[in-house]
This record gives structure tokens, C-alpha cells and sequence, in this order.
């Protein structure tokens, strides 16, 4: 398995706080399956991320690892005025193992209105958004067509593990079934920060994944997709997404013919 969306990198942001959680949680992946890991401390408002100084706590964990997981780096990539600006002529700083694939998050709780058009200009500039965990977002639960519009348009979607196996409460595992259910998934991934509370494990998901929907989907969602995205290449073809809103309206439909 890879996981595209980590934070081991320690004193960088709200993750990993010292060298040793940090090596403990890339053995902990490892032992868990997962071969790739991408580190991707936050870029926001709270956190300052300086490209220089990931690379050189990346290079220290892996020689310390000897390479077991592969370490690559990324960003938590807050959409912010700021940032965005930052993205002109500086993308490889933030793009997951510096390819066209940016790890782009909401604030829980608010989705600015220009959106849409922010989307826009960074697939303009040549970036694939990949939303990071929107069942955890309280607007795209209660929206889902807006989920649905933005991957219309390009956009891919990241959910987290454990959101799925009901780690981040039932509100946000009901939206992860939804979401599959619309074929709205591209990845799944760890969002860990530490080895307790939120570890780096993928392999309790993927099991459910299997179990519940099959072996191909959970191939491709924890691995099959997540690799093609830390080697820069297209997704491989997916079943299309399905409008929420035109699935609403055919079970009103099929609920009035069946009176």
C-alpha cells in the first residue's frame, strides 16, 4: 500500500513531535504493508512550511529506516490567498514527490464561495487538486453535489482510513459509504500524526474495503491510484461518478412507481 497523506515529520507541525514517534511511526507503517509513505506537514495559517527543512528531517528518518518505508514529500496544502500566490513558479515545493498532484484541505467547518474558481486557476496552472478527507467537512456532508461538481472537473478525493472504519465518528463514516456509493473515492490514506490516536495504518480499511466492496476497488484505491500519483502519471480509469442529486431524484421516482 502508499500513503500519500502523513505527517511524520517531527517538530513541523501538529504531528510527529520528536525524531523517535517519528521513526516509530514509519515502522509501524511498514510493519502495517504500506512501502511509500509521503510526508505532508501543513502549510497554513499555524504552521510555516519551509521546503528546505522537510528535506533534510526526511533524509535523516530514512537513513536512520535505511529506506523501509520509502519516505517522499508533499503538503497539507491549506487554500489560502497566500498560498495559492505561492504556487506560481514554486509548485514542486508542495506537490507530492514534486508531480503535478497537490494535497489540498478545507477548513472543517467553512468552504470559501469561490471556490469553483480557485480550482480552476490551479488546474490552469497545470495542478490535479486532490481533496483531502471532505467526510470530515461539514459542508461537504451536508453538500455532496459540491463534491461531485469539483471531481466532474478534475478533481480526485481523498478519504481517510479511519474515518472509514469509523475512527472520526459515524457522521463522517456514513459520508465515506456515501461517497463510495457515488463513486466519488480516489485514494485512501493514513492522516497520521501520531502512533496512538492516529496512526499510520491502512491495512484495517483496505480489509473492510475488500470485504465490503471488493478487491479490485480496494486495489485501486490503496494502490493502484496512490501510485500513479507519486510517479506523476494519470489515474487509471474509474467508474464515473454518480450526480447525488440525480440519484435523489430516481429514488423519488422509483419510490412514487412502486405506490
Amino acid at each position: 500500500m502508499i500513503d500519500i497523506h502523513c505527517h511524520p515529520l517531527p517538530e513541523t507541525d501538529d504531528g510527529a513531535k520528536s525524531v523517535e514517534v517519528a521513526v516509530a511511526m514509519l515502522r509501524m507503517a511498514a510493519e502495517d504493508g504500506v512501502t511509500h509513505v509521503v510526508a505532508t506537514p501543513h502549510c497554513n495559517f499555524r504552521y510555516h512550511f519551509d521546503a528546505e527543512r522537510n528535506k533534510q528531517k526526511a533524509f535523516e528518518l530514512e537513513t536512520v529506516l535505511g529506506g523501509v518505508p520509502a519516505l517522499l514529500l508533499g503538503c497539507d496544502f491549506h487554500l489560502s490567498y497566500e498560498n495559492i500566490r505561492r504556487l506560481d513558479g514554486e509548485r514542486a515545493l508542495f506537490t507530492i514527490n514534486g508531480t503535478q498532484y497537490l494535497l489540498v484541505e478545507f477548513d472543517e467547518h467553512f468552504i470559501p464561495e469561490q471556490m469553483d474558481h480557485v480550482f480552476y486557476e490551479i488546474q490552469v496552472a497545470g495542478i490535479t487538486p486532490i481533496l483531502t478527507h471532505p467526510e470530515r467537512n461539514t459542508i461537504c456532508r451536508r453538500k455532496m453535489q459540491h463534491l461531485y461538481n469539483w471531481v466532474t472537473r478534475g478533481c480526485l478525493v481523498q478519504i481517510t482510513a479511519q474515518s472509514y472504519t469509523g475512527g472520526f465518528g459515524s457522521e463522517a463514516q456514513r459520508a465515506v459509504e456515501e461517497m463510495l456509493d457515488l463513486n466519488l473515492v480516489h485514494i485512501v490514506a493514513s492522516d497520521a500524526h501520531d502512533t496512538l490516536h492516529r496512526p499510520p495504518r491502512l491495512s484495517r480499511a483496505r480489509e473492510k474495503m475488500a470485504s465490503r466492496r471488493g478487491q479490485r476497488l480496494a486495489a485501486c484505491l490503496f494502490q493502484a491510484n496512490p501510485e500513479a500519483i507519486i510517479q506523476g502519471k494519470p489515474l487509471p480509469p474509474g467508474p464515473m461518478p454518480i450526480s447525488p442529486e440525480d440519484r435523489k431524484t430516481k429514488k423519488r421516482w422509483w419510490s412514487f412507481l412502486k405506490r
